[in-house]
């Protein structure tokens, strides 16, 4: 599927995904054409790692890891790659008695497996399975333990000859048998007990031949992808059920289960995708699934590509991928790879110019961050990406030096002066805090820090640096402040002594309540990761301190989960301005996300979306109206660096950085207390 949606041209990679299409034109509504189509062809270029199937040898183990050791040989669903990082629910130790060949099939296993415990099973049942693939012929093996009979229906003889071997009555349609006389003939006439479709179609034909076999109150189950126009009339008289399977079982798409290993109490979910694969194994170990007839070719990593062309052509059952034994686990050096120069060569940096390096490579620092800073004079020296791929891609692209895996590769790298810092939030301030005590200049994209106890963290560590008599540039990327249309506000509100009022309304838009950025562990929530942005626009405009943040969030409703990220903020400046931040979430996306007025001396100035900027009853301004949409990231990314290379201060003194921080975290502590 990966392999022939990448070969698609971007009209047919359109039609695939016409939600996504939807969303490109609400954007190009709000944004304009230009940001919307650099969006999209971001996207697009972004590599997608291949593969979720393999085993090896554990080389380390994270803090909190407690069932896993080094040099356990265990099976995971991480990305094929030589190391492979993954949480500690995504892994099973291999029993003594499996091969690491035969273990590399586990989680495929277990997408199988999780299909027929869906159909739940009974010993004399007969269970069809449609499509003699690899999961198709894995299906029919596990099946055969549960003690069923089984027909297997396929359009290549090679496969059904296969599945004869693993015990299962076949039907190959091609040679002109009869699928539906075939299930009539394997249940006596009865109608068979279930269907698992394992096959790969648009047709919807699979579902309503799985229907015509079924008898009275059948089961269907669907593993891999059809059509799903269902007619009422083949299920209504039968009354049968068809149920959709989710990949490996109970966990996954689950953050809690996957990313922060929370198990499921094994008394109310006996099941998960972990202890799938741990089953999977035991059955392996048992001899019940062999999958030593399913490997077509095995295929060293260096030769990947010829694997991936044969699969693509449709002949082999399961490619395996050998990767060369590992003499030791890799050390700093060992996890930085240099990288050739990019097609298109940078200009050639000045003298004096600021070694820099990046730690995140997701995609706002692929998109945004990144080619701004590549726009600057700096020197690119290191671009650190937990997955790697990402890294090497935007590394090649954009002209760095090198690439690693390990943040501290970066912060200790002696050629580098400054790091940029795109990780996701609740490492901000470690890295922060890493990077100052290794005399790094900082770049740290929003929010500083998510708790007052890292804010507090990183203020010590600003305080020795100055103290040890370094003088770091740090800046939080609160780029909103750097948009032209934003400088220009600033200098017209310059000159009035009076109080303004400020009224910030973000059109957020909705995102799940168990995305990382709603996390108050890992996100610090909305209001901290992202609407620290508009506290600080509205501290820049005013040029005074905030004395005091009020802050109120949608009462409790059905299908209201998440609510403050439906609140709207008030922050009382030490010169009288008064400032009103509404963040709302369940707004349209058709309607523009940051609106922003300004109201004093009888006069106001209204910016919609970082594009109109208009002057009503201002004296000697009307409008400021740009082509395309400027947040200022350019130029924020552009101003650290032109202060790096001067040895100035930052252009935004630390202590405001600090006061914007510390008013998000007042803002959601009144939000939830209610004061």
């Amino acid at each position: 599927m990966l392999l022939e949606f990448g070969k698609a041209n971007f009209i047919d990679k359109a039609r695939q995904q016409p939600d996504k299409v939807r969303q490109v034109l609400d954007k190009i509504r709000t944004d304009g054409i230009g940001p919307t189509m650099r969006s999209v062809q971001a996207k697009l270029d972004k590599p997608i790692p291949l593969g979720y199937s393999n085993a090896g040898v554990v080389v380390e183990v994270g803090a909190g890891v407690t069932r896993f050791s080094a040099g356990d040989r265990v099976v995971s669903n991480g990305s094929h790659a030589e190391y492979v990082c993954v949480p500690e629910n995504l892994c099973a130790k291999i029993p003594d008695g499996v091969s690491d060949e035969a273990a590399s099939f586990t989680v495929v296993s277990a997408i199988a497996l999780q299909g027929i415990r869906l159909v739940q099973p009974t010993l004399g049942e007969v269970v069809v399975v449609t499509g003699l693939g690899l999961i198709g012929l894995l299906a029919v093996q596990l099946l055969r333990a549960n003690g069923c009979q089984v027909l297997g229906i396929d359009l290549d003889p090679r496969r059904a000859e296969l599945a004869r071997r693993f015990g299962a009555m076949t039907c190959v349609p091609s040679a002109g048998e009869d699928p539906l006389a075939a299930a009539r003939r394997a249940s006596a006439g009865r109608g068979v007990d279930a269907v698992v479709i394992t096959a790969s179609t648009d047709s919807n034909e699979p579902v309503h031949q799985a229907a015509q076999m079924c008898r009275k109150r059948g089961r269907i189950v669907l593993v891999g992808v059809t059509g799903l126009q269902l007619s009422r009339a083949d299920f209504y008289e039968k009354e049968l059920t068809f149920q959709v399977s989710c990949s490996y079982g109970p966990g996954r798409y689950d953050p809690a289960y996957e990313e922060q290993g929370h198990d499921y109490p094994v008394g109310f979910v006996r099941w998960t995708e972990q202890r799938n694969f741990e089953a999977v194994l035991d059955l392996m170990a048992s001899g019940a699934l062999d999958v030593s007839g399913l490997v077509s070719e095995r295929v060293d990593i260096a030769d990947a590509t010829r694997g991936y062309e044969l699969l693509a052509k449709g002949g082999p059952i399961a490619i395996v991928l050998q990767y060369p034994e590992a003499a030791a686990p890799p050390g700093l050096a060992d996890r930085v790879v240099a990288l050739p120069p990019p097609a298109k060569p940078r200009p050639a940096a000045a003298a004096g110019a600021p070694r820099v390096s990046v730690i995140g490579a997701g995609n706002y620092a692929a998109q945004v961050l990144i080619p701004g800073l590549a726009a600057t004079p700096a020197r690119l020296q290191m671009l650190v990406s937990a997955g790697g791929v990402s890294g090497v891609r935007a590394g090649r692209k954009h002209g760095f030096a090198t690439a690693g895996t390990d943040a501290a590769a970066a912060l200790a790298d002696t050629d580098t002066d400054a790091v940029v810092i795109a990780t996701r939030h609740d490492n901000h301030a470690d890295l922060v805090e890493a990077a100052l005590r290794n005399r790094k200049h900082v770049f740290v994209e929003k929010p500083l820090a998510i708790t007052r106890a890292q804010l507090a963290q990183v203020e010590a560590a600003h305080a020795e640096a100055v103290r040890s008599g370094f003088a770091p540039v740090v800046m939080t990327g609160f780029n909103r402040r750097f948009a032209p249309q934003v400088v220009k506000m600033r200098e017209l509100l310059k000159p009035v002594a009076e109080p303004k009022v400020l009224v910030m309304t973000v059109n957020a838009g909705e995102i799940p309540p168990d995305h990382w950025t709603q996390s108050d562990a890992v996100g610090g929530g909305r209001i901290i990761g992202e609407g620290c942005h508009f506290v600080d626009l509205l501290r820049f405009l005013v040029g005074q301190p905030i004395r005091r943040t009020r802050a109120t969030m949608v009462g409790e409703a059905p299908g209201v989960p998440v609510r403050e990220d439906k609140s709207v903020l008030t922050l009382e400046f030490a010169d009288g301005s008064l400032g009103t931040v509404h963040y709302v979430a369940s707004g349209h996306r058709s309607f523009p996300k940051e609106r922003l007025e300004v109201f004093c001396g009888g006069a106001v100035l209204q910016l919609d979306n970082f594009r109109k900027l208009t002057g009503f009853g201002w004296p000697g301004f009307g409008k400021l109206n740009l082509w395309k949409q400027d947040k200022g990231n350019e130029a924020c990314i552009a101003a650290f660096v032109a202060a790096v290379a001067a040895g100035q201060p930052s252009p935004m003194p630390f202590d405001e950085q600090v006061e914007v921080t510390r008013a998000t975290f007042d803002a959601v502590e009144a939000m939830r207390a209610g004061s």
